[in-house]
């Protein structure tokens, strides 16, 4: 039997672990509240409907927009279904593949977006970027690209 050594966390690792989890959930329950109070809407979809404003015919595949927003398919089907029946997406079948959908972002959809995202970009401001020095900022965007390579190899 092969013993692997845990590597333990010293306090300094463990001080700076607790802090980012921290941090991290409380970013984004303001950020969900917030987007919950003044759009009606979670996070969740409202990063669903930005993802499908910003490709070209405000289109996607399901499997690509829930690789995208890092949901699984089933909770995009779920939340999909939701962003139906809101009138915000339409889902359809995809033209090279019948097994496929594709999610299409409705003119509804879009001036929802465009209604909430000047109070989410300044809950944003608020929660995160006005409490950081621009030193500070460039530190957290170094250390955030870094963490993407190291974790999804892109």
């Amino acid at each position: 039997m092969i013993r692997v050594m845990t590597r333990w966390l010293d306090p300094d690792e463990q001080q700076t672990w607790r802090a980012f989890l921290a941090a991290s959930r409380a970013l984004m329950e303001n950020l969900d509240r917030e987007l919950q109070r003044d759009a009606g809407m979670p996070h969740a979809y409202y990063e669903i409907l930005v993802r499908l404003s910003e490709v070209p015919d405000r289109r996607l595949r399901m499997s690509e927009l829930a690789d995208l927003t890092g949901s699984s398919r089933s909770r995009l089907s779920h939340a999909a279904a939701r962003l139906e029946t809101a009138g915000w997406i339409r889902r359809q079948e995809c033209p090279t593949d019948r097994r496929g959908q594709v999610a299409v972002l409705t003119e509804a959809g879009f001036a929802a977006l465009a209604a909430a995202a000047p109070g989410h970009v300044e809950g944003v401001r608020r929660h995160l970027f006005d409490a950081l020095s621009p030193a500070q900022v460039d530190q957290l965007r170094r250390i955030s690209e870094a963490l993407v390579v190291h974790l999804t190899g892109s």
